[in-house]
């Protein structure tokens, strides 16, 4: 079943002599529960097309559907809502709220929703992520591979229809980002998650079921 449509996907920034092609013209589908990653050296646009994907910006023209639904026919609030509830979002320095401790940047989606924490669902996430002991700690009392952790449940609490991870271990050691791939295989296997991750690592793409190589705005080849 496709989860994600993307048509004639193109991103321009600046005009005349200061305009750059960011993404020219890029389709492709991800059907649901497939793990996708993305590779291309440093402004290839793979960074473009995840956050053309997530609703973050938009683009100069094309289309991207998320379940059916043309994410950039929504106004702001709409897409901004629909961001929140359906697409879970991996960065590579977290982004995580510093005054709020780990189970409150966790729930952080649901919170703005102003709908209620299902507590038996959180605590259960939270000794997935090997965080259950640090759930109160605020993120300058973590490392980093917790801090990682803690944005992957962030992304996961509220069971999105797709995640997109953009270089999700890009900060880390080889100990922690093994540890944040395994809990990537492990959501895309055990609860049939769809990611999509942004990678430069080739030994980490190889984890995911397709790999997909951009090149100047362009997609060059599927594996």
């Amino acid at each position: 079943m496709e989860i994600l449509k993307v048509e004639n996907l193109t991103k321009v920034y600046g005009k005349g002599t200061t305009k750059v092609v960011a993404l020219d013209n890029v389709s492709l589908s991800v059907n649901k529960g497939e793990f996708v990653a993305i590779v291309g050296a440093s402004g290839s646009g793979k960074s473009t097309l995840l956050h053309l994907i997530g609703g973050v910006d938009r683009p100069t023209s094309g289309k991207v559907y998320i379940d059916g639904k043309d994410i950039y026919s929504f106004d702001d609030d709409k897409l901004a809502i629909f961001r929140r509830r359906q697409v879970g979002l991996i960065y590579q320095f977290y982004n995580l709220i510093p005054i709020l401790n780990v189970e409150e940047n966790i729930t952080l989606p649901i919170d703005l929703d102003n709908r209620k924490v299902d507590p038996e669902k959180l605590n259960s996430l939270l000794k997935e992520l090997g965080l259950w002991e640090r759930r109160k700690h605020l993120p300058n009392e973590l490392s980093g591979g917790q801090q990682q952790r803690t944005s992957i449940g962030r992304a996961l609490i509220t069971n999105p229809t797709i995640i997109l991870a953009d270089e999700p271990t890009g900060n880390l050691d080889s100990t922690a980002s093994d540890e944040i791939v395994d809990l990537l295989k492990k959501s895309n296997k055990e609860r049939n998650q769809t990611i999509i991750m942004i990678t430069h690592n080739m030994e980490i793409a190889k984890c995911a079921d397709r790999i997909i190589k951009i090149e100047d705005g362009k997609i060059v080849s599927e594996d």
